[in-house]
């Protein structure tokens, strides 16, 4: 981007100010969302939640679902394997043990200006891709440049505030911003992942493709089988395994994934010894479906890891670009028919909360009235937004669990006439004569036992929603393509939300293929909420703006919220070593080492202490 000084001042009226921006400016092992001291200093020799002499060797096995056909992360196409940012470096290392700190690993010293308009990285001269070939200042301008030319439209949302890439040097490059004070994108940028300039000249990097790509991480792509397995293999070599950032980390010699068709085949292999760990996310088979002798003898292992990380919002989402959904009352009506107490009850164990934020499980949650400042926000907005964002919080009716939702229905029922609907030959028909009919599409069979009694509330009430289950391969294009009336959605939230904000909600990412914006959202409203929160300048100011944005995003009924889970609930074979201390917002898989190459029997009592149900 800039040249020299001149090219960073945008004027020579400026020309002290900008001097004085560089005077003040100086590298840092790490830097934070608001200048605070990072929780390691710059002597530190490797994270406290790591075992520094962790012994390295053996195979980490790993399942994944639906299959493959693609090994390039960066674009809006394919089914990528689900790992392969493994062989990739970013410029720096997010700590998973702090809200949003970045550590260097490409880029040994990271330079933010006073005012947020730049970030320059300092990169690693010994940072190395496996061919050998040096890591330059000249990739990450190539990287960045293919990103925003061909990759993903997130990145685009995510780099929106990018001006110019400036290589000052061989290890020196800058990135200048088109706004001061946007605090979040000095961080963002320290995540690009580097590709080789060298390796991808003369390549379509706009295209799928299963050859293995040339990286510089801490493993490699040793072999494959498309759609079914991939072996990735450490490299013994890698240039920064010596890293405070890496000590103590990537200890398995080889890391395989199976693809599995679904959770339920996966999770026969698992029991059989197929792989070596599995991250749960069924209830029903938490509960119930690891009961087995090697459970009771403590070769298997259930443990539930506090999760610290908001949960953001899970939720059945409406495709507002389709008519039917446009009505904020007919959104209300279809999402009270949900029985979540009936379902967690029934079919979850009573293992889940109810989830009612975007920003749930976390301080960002919108779940008190308004404050004054939250207010002040939302104050010039007030003829754009429904009426309930000032003065109530927002809730979702609760039942008794015991599949009776008279209330519910009467209340969906009078929402509906008021949108204009009435009953006709039972079925609920619109103003336009036509019958309120959707089709929920997934690709999960174990989502139809949560869905076919929703379907059966809503057919009592005269709307017929139909199921339609797809390949994980026409899931995904569908979704990318927006040819969906409502599915499942996640939309995870970090403990410092910023410029993802904008792929999510604003206007901006509505017809972008492969955004998240899966919802449709352009709302002027929420546009400027989104823009107030990624320039938000204090974590309390940051806070006020989430829960502002929260508010306008629950009331206007935009999905069905579902549930969540405040654990990870994992279960592995008895056959590994582990730190002391687990990461705040992970569970540190990496930080694991493998100490026998088969299951060892534990005590029952060991193995129950280890139980997390």
């Amino acid at each position: 981007m800039m040249q020299a000084l001149r090219a960073l001042l945008h004027g020579s009226s400026f020309l002290l100010l900008g001097v004085a921006g560089l005077v003040q400016a100086a590298p840092q092992h790490a830097i934070t969302l608001y200048d605070e001291a990072p929780k390691y200093p710059a002597s530190y020799q490797h994270f406290d939640y790591v075992n520094p002499a962790a012994p390295k060797g053996g195979t980490l096995r790993l399942a994944n679902y639906g299959g493959f056909d693609s090994l390039n992360p960066f674009i809006p196409k394919g089914n990528v394997e689900s790992r392969i940012g493994m062989i990739y470096d970013s410029l720096t290392y997010h700590s998973p043990d702090e809200p949003f700190t970045e550590y260097g690993l490409l880029a040994e010293k990271i330079e933010k200006a006073p005012d947020n308009g730049y970030v320059r990285f300092y990169l690693n001269p010994k940072a190395r891709f496996h061919d050998g070939k040096p890591v330059t200042a000249e990739d990450v301008e190539f990287t960045f440049g293919m990103l925003m030319q061909h990759g993903d439209p997130m990145y685009r949302n995510y780099y929106a505030d990018v001006d110019k890439v400036v290589v000052e040097g061989p290890l020196k490059v800058r990135f200048d911003f088109k706004h001061k004070g946007n605090r979040e994108l000095p961080l963002i940028l320290g995540q690009l992942q580097v590709v080789p300039k060298h390796w991808w000249q003369g390549r379509d990097f706009s295209k799928t493709s299963l050859e293995i790509p040339l990286g510089s991480g801490p493993y490699r792509v040793a072999s494959l089988e498309s759609g079914r397995t991939i072996r990735y293999e450490r490299v013994k070599d890698w240039w920064g395994k010596d890293l405070p950032v890496s000590r103590g980390q990537y200890n398995f010699d080889a890391i395989v994934v199976d693809y599995y068709r679904d959770m339920s085949v996966a999770l026969e292999a698992f029991k059989g010894g197929q792989f070596d760990l599995n991250l749960e996310y069924s209830a029903k088979d938490w509960a119930t479906g690891y009961q087995s002798a090697a459970l009771t003898d403590g070769r298997m292992m259930k443990e539930a890891v506090p999760n610290h990380n908001p949960v953001g919002m899970q939720a059945f989402a409406f495709n507002i670009r389709r008519p039917v959904f446009q009505d904020r009352r007919v959104r209300e009506a279809i999402s009270l028919l949900f029985d979540f107490e009936w379902s967690n009850k029934q079919l979850f164990f009573g293992s889940y909360k109810r989830t009612t934020s975007y920003f749930e499980n976390s301080e960002m949650a919108a779940h008190q009235p308004p404050s004054p400042a939250e207010l002040k926000i939302l104050e010039p907005l007030r003829d754009k937004l429904p009426a309930e964002v000032f003065d109530q919080v927002f809730s979702l009716p609760v039942t008794q669990g015991d599949g009776i939702i008279r209330d519910q229905k009467r209340r969906a029922y009078q929402l509906l006439q008021e949108a204009g609907y009435r009953i006709e030959n039972d079925r609920m028909v619109g103003p336009d004569g036509k019958p309120l009919a959707f089709e929920f599409m997934l690709f999960q069979t174990n989502m139809e036992r949560i869905l076919l009694p929703y379907k059966r509330n809503l057919s009592e009430l005269g709307i017929d929603m139909q199921i339609r289950r797809v390949d994980a391969s026409q899931f995904i294009n569908r979704l990318r393509s927006r040819d969906f009336d409502i599915t499942s959605a996640t939309w995870g939230q970090s403990s410092s939300p910023g410029n993802e904000q904008r792929e999510f909600w604003h206007s901006s990412s509505a017809d972008n293929p492969g955004s998240r914006n899966f919802i449709g959202l352009r709302d002027p409203a929420i546009d400027q909420l989104v823009e107030g929160l990624i320039r938000a300048d204090s974590r309390q100011s940051l806070i006020d703006h989430a829960r502002a944005l929260d508010r306008a995003l629950q009331w206007g009924y935009y999905v069905v919220p579902n549930y969540y889970v405040d654990t990870w609930r994992l279960a592995y074979w008895n056959k590994f070593g582990r730190p002391e201390k687990t990461p705040l917002y992970d569970y540190g898989l990496m930080t694991w080492w493998l100490k026998s190459d088969q299951a060892q029997a534990a005590t029952p009592a060991a193995a129950v202490a280890k139980d997390g149900e």
